[in-house]
């Protein structure tokens, strides 16, 4: 009988992904970078209390861009195991979530409304809403558009 532990300790682990020490660790990690871009972009862009909140709406369309990019082109180099699933948890839970800020949206256009700007705060939501949707898209067709050129496939 061997008792010795594997070299890696997810290997044969039957638990699911949630519930793993490493996954967790991957989050994390992806997390910190994330959250760190985020303050960047916000310290970078000047923001006007009562006025349209720039960057948090340019950090959540830029983010929604890079998630969709990163996931299909994920999804065409093979099954969600192994190394893209570790990209995967890293980059686009970790950093994307971290990066993008839907919570600070909402507390955004919040204070908008109670600052009296109750078009600013609905077009802020709007905008951020439909843009975030096609700037997922345009990661989506663009990393396709780049499969496709560097692998000369058509699908």
């Amino acid at each position: 009988m061997n008792t010795a532990a594997p070299l890696d300790p997810d290997v044969g682990d039957v638990r699911p992904l949630h519930l793993r020490p490493s996954s967790w660790a991957a989050v994390a990690l992806g997390g910190l970078v994330g959250t760190y871009l985020r303050y960047v972009v916000e310290e970078a862009i000047p923001h006007d209390p009562d006025g349209w909140p720039w960057g948090t709406f340019v950090i959540n369309i830029v983010g929604a861009v890079v998630l969709g990019a990163l996931l299909e082109t994920l999804s065409r180099l093979g099954p969600d195991v192994g190394w893209r699933q570790r990209v995967r948890l890293v980059a686009g839970t970790g950093a994307c979530g971290a990066f993008t800020t839907y919570s600070t949206l909402a507390l955004e256009a919040s204070l908008l409304t109670r600052g009296g700007h109750v078009a600013t705060a609905v077009a802020y939501l709007a905008a951020s809403l439909v843009l975030g949707v096609v700037a997922a898209w345009v990661g989506i067709v663009t990393a396709e558009a780049i499969h496709r050129r560097t692998t000369g496939t058509s699908g």
